[in-house]
């Protein structure tokens, strides 16, 4: 079973930068596909970025092009959101997800990180 630990949310204000983390463990790093969503209340949850398991490739959504970074390192197997020049609307909660081998979908949750972004 893969656990998934984020951190580094908080409080910010526009403008501003934050960098999540994600601890991962239970499974080879390398088999896994990587993701961070994000959740607002009343509002199903969004994907934000995606890192295919070779590390080669990666997908955002249009409103964080340019602003927001994925990347993992591997001699930690943590996986990371860079997110620069922040905005209120990207206040929410942040999930990071895994996808293993024999899925399509991510099938692995974090617990989540609050992010607030003051405007």
């Amino acid at each position: 079973q893969v656990q998934l630990v984020e951190s580094g949310g908080g409080l910010v204000q526009a403008g501003g930068s934050l960098r999540l983390s994600c601890a991962v463990s239970g499974l080879a790093f390398s088999l896994l596909g990587m993701g961070w969503f994000r959740q607002t209340p009343g509002k199903e949850r969004e994907f934000v970025a995606g890192l295919t398991r070779s590390g080669g490739s990666t997908t955002y959504t249009d409103s964080v092009k340019g602003r927001f970074t994925i990347s993992r390192d591997t001699s930690t197997n943590t996986v990371y959101l860079q997110m620069n020049s922040l905005k209120p609307e990207d206040t929410a909660v942040y999930y990071c997800a895994a996808r293993t081998p024999a899925s399509s979908k991510y099938n692995n949750w974090g617990q989540g990180t609050q992010v607030t972004v003051s405007s």
